[in-house]
């Protein structure tokens, strides 16, 4: 049981290590409008009910430039829905994910990616 365990926690840190820039591995989505040594502005945009590949963010702020119904894919194989409304502005926590917009409308968003140490901050509570 204990190996089993350690395996599955090795199986997720992997898939977590090689989970890679959205901005490469998805540029259809994905554009870099802005980018210093501080944060990373990323314009996003999906079709109705298209999908991404797994991919990495550390912590920023999410604008939504239109409503959001989104599915998100996490690592280990759990599925979290999460909905957003256009004007809507919130925190996002560093998050290795697979999203999918499982709208009927477009999904378009501005991710502000926060770079050194308060990339990796935890969700404040």
């Amino acid at each position: 049981m204990r190996r089993i365990l350690i395996l599955g926690g090795v199986c997720v840190l992997a898939a977590t290590a090689t989970a890679q820039d959205p901005a490469k591995v998805d540029p259809k989505h994905y554009k870099v409008e802005f980018e210093n040594s501080r944060v990373r502005v990323l314009h996003i945009q999906y079709g109705p009910h298209e999908k991404s590949v797994m991919h990495h963010h550390p912590a920023g702020v999410a604008v939504f430039l239109s409503d959001q119904d989104a599915k998100f894919t996490m690592p280990d194989g759990k599925t979290i829905e999460r909905h957003g409304k256009a004007g809507q502005a919130l925190w996002t926590p560093a998050e290795t994910h697979l999203p999918e917009n499982m709208g009927d409308k477009p999904l378009d968003v501005i991710l502000v990616e926060l770079k050194g140490k308060s990339a990796a901050a935890k969700p404040h509570k």
